[in-house]
Formats: C-alpha cells, structure tokens, sequence
C-alpha cells in the first residue's frame, strides 16, 4: 500500500532550492525556486505558509554511499550518516542536510524520507562499479563508482519506455545541465553511467572537467599547485567555463562561438566529442541502444546540440531520439510514498546506514 496525500519536494541544489508540493496524480500544487539560497529557513517557512497541507516531505539527496540503496526514511542516525559522505559531494551535501533540517523544524511530525541520485546506479555490475586501483586502497576507503542523476535517469528512461511503447527497452539516458552525466539502463535498471566516486568524474560539464587523466593531475601536483588549488579548479574553473573563457552557460558558449570566437568554438567541439564518445561507451555496456532520451536544461532546450550530437552516431543505428522534461520531483514523490508506507523503524535505517561497507565511516 502507498501512502496517499500530497508530498513536500525538496530539491537543495549547490546555490539554490527547489520547492514543490505534488499531489496524488503528480500535479504540481504549489512551487518555489529560490535562485540564491545560502540556507536560511525563511524561504521553506513562508512556501509552506501558503501551500496546500503536507503529509510526507521528500529530499534530494546527492550521495548515499554503500549503503543507503534505496529511498530510506529520516532519523537523527540517518542524517548523521549522510553528513559523514559529505567529502564524497563537497558541493551538494551539506545543502541537501540543511534542507533536512529546516523541513524537520518545520514539519516535525510529517515523515521525512531522503531519496538519493546514487540508489539507481547500485544495480550495476561489479565490472562497471570497481576501480582498478590497489585492493587495500578500496577496501580501506570503499573505492567504487557510485554514478549520480540517478533520480533524473530513473525518471527520463522510465518516460522514455512509456512515450515510445518499448517496456523494457535499451537506453542511453543523456542528462545535460550545468552537471551532466549519462546512463545505460536495461529493463529499468542501471548498468553503467559516466560518472563515478564522485559527480566530476565523465563529461564535460559547465565548470567541472569530467574525466582527466589522473597521471596529470599527480604531475601538478608535483609542479607546485596546492591541493585546495587542484579541487577549486576542477570544481569551478574548468569545463566550458576553462575552456570558453565567457564562462559555464552553454547559451553563452554557442553565442560567442557563432560570433567567431575560437575558444568557445572549441569548448562546443570538446563537448560534443565527449557527449558522442561517453553514449557510444554506454551503447556497448547495453549491447546496443534502442533509446536515446535527453533531459535537463541542455538536454531539453538545445536542439542544435542534439542534432549535431545524433549526427556522428549513425552508426549505432538508434531506433528513436526523445526528448523528455526533467522531473525528479515525480520520482522522488513516488519513492518518498514508498518509503513513508513501508514505515520503517527508525532501528532499522539506523542499522542499515551503518553498514560496514560505506565509505562515510572512513571520512
């Protein structure tokens, strides 16, 4: 049985918050996007002052580690095991805890559940998810590929079966924003994506490189840059905004390549080949590609990108190219239900958060 009534959605970005209340059928009741939020309780407050009654609230969070699999309900012991991951998602933690929190104080005896972008991708196999690194190292550290967007991936390939009548199709979930990442999902369920122990790891994104050769990176060390440096420049400073120079806007980047600016056409050219190569790798870990679907707010507004993206991979031969609006907000409302109906003991999510296998604890 799922729980009924309208859900709190709580999506706690970097440097903003999404609010939505989504009823019953997933319509959307109320909304609010807060652009720049530095974490202050007065934004939810005055959201739920005017929206409709609220009976289960619904968190994005980033990083679940090993062991949070699935969407787990709130107890103190939980979001202290999701605080312990923060080093694993440096940027998105710390504000999806400080969401937790504010939604808790104010809605103290409504369930809280954290849906989390890692849970999709632990149904890939161990070729895809282990490192090739000392074997100390990962059982030390619990280095694995963990893969994020996952509620976005669940959602947009879920959509994506249902709008081209192929239940159970082969797809390459392609999710393009400031963040970016792609998924391979056979019968629903992952077994491969681009990114990896953390969210900087894949494709060329706004500000962050994606994948770098890590022999590089050891070298700048060695030559002086400092490690705060390093982080700060792959974080922040890198992707089309270090390769452009007019910054992490696509919109942007495309302007002043059409302008004739040969750096930003260069960032479009890096983008692209990387976009290209990374859905061609996850075509061969489904053994094919039936699906191809785009989403985020790259994915679904920049046609230019698609066309030129699907253009050099005729050879894949994909049967349908779709376009589909992200919607994280239904697939955490629907795992947000799950969660609160199964009314997990707070004993129970406490022992599983502290499974021995989550790499928070070393952290």
């Amino acid at each position: 049985m799922t729980l009924s009534g309208n859900v709190l959605v709580v999506n706690a970005g970097s440097s903003s918050l999404k609010l939505r209340v989504l009823g019953e059928d997933d319509a959307v009741l109320a909304e609010r996007h807060v652009e720049r939020w530095s974490g202050e309780v007065r934004p939810l407050k005055d959201f739920l002052a005017t929206a409709p009654e609220v009976h289960a609230a619904g968190h994005r969070v980033v990083h679940g580690g090993s062991a949070f699999t699935s969407a787990t309900v709130l107890d103190d012991e939980v979001v202290r095991r999701i605080g312990a991951l923060t080093a694993l998602a440096p940027l998105h933690q710390p504000r999806a805890l400080t969401g937790i929190a504010a939604a808790r104080e104010l809605l103290p005896d409504v369930p809280q559940v954290a849906c989390f972008d890692t849970a999709f991708h632990t149904t890939m196999p161990p070729a895809a998810t282990t490192y090739a690194v000392p074997e100390a190292w990962r059982r030390k550290w619990g280095l694995r590929r963990y893969g994020f967007h996952g509620l976005s991936h669940a959602y947009a390939s879920r959509r994506a079966c249902e709008l081209a009548g192929r239940p159970g199709a082969r797809v390459v979930s392609c999710h393009l924003g400031s963040g970016a990442s792609l998924a391979a999902v056979a019968n629903g369920r992952s077994v491969d994506t681009t990114m990896g122990f953390t969210p900087l790891a894949g494709l060329v994104m706004a500000t962050r490189s994606g994948d770098v050769d890590p022999g590089l990176l050891v070298w700048l060390q060695r030559a002086g840059l400092h490690l705060d440096e390093l982080e700060d420049g792959l974080e922040h400073h890198s992707g089309l905004a270090g390769l452009s120079g007019v910054g992490g806007d696509l919109r942007d980047v495309r302007q002043a390549a059409e302008q004739g600016d040969e750096r930003a056409d260069l960032a479009l050219q890096v983008y692209v080949h990387r976009l290209r190569q990374g859905i061609a790798a996850m075509a061969a870990s489904l053994g094919g590609i039936d699906l191809l679907v785009f989403t985020g707010g790259v994915g679904e507004h920049d046609a230019a990108l698609r066309a030129d993206t699907v253009s050099g991979l005729k050879f894949l031969r994909i049967e349908q190219v779709l376009v589909v609006e992200a919607r994280e907000d239904v697939e955490i409302a629907a795992q947000t239900r799950q969660a609160s109906s199964a009314a997990v003991p707070s004993t129970s999510s406490s022992a599983r958060a502290s499974a021995p296998d989550d790499p928070g604890g070393a952290l």
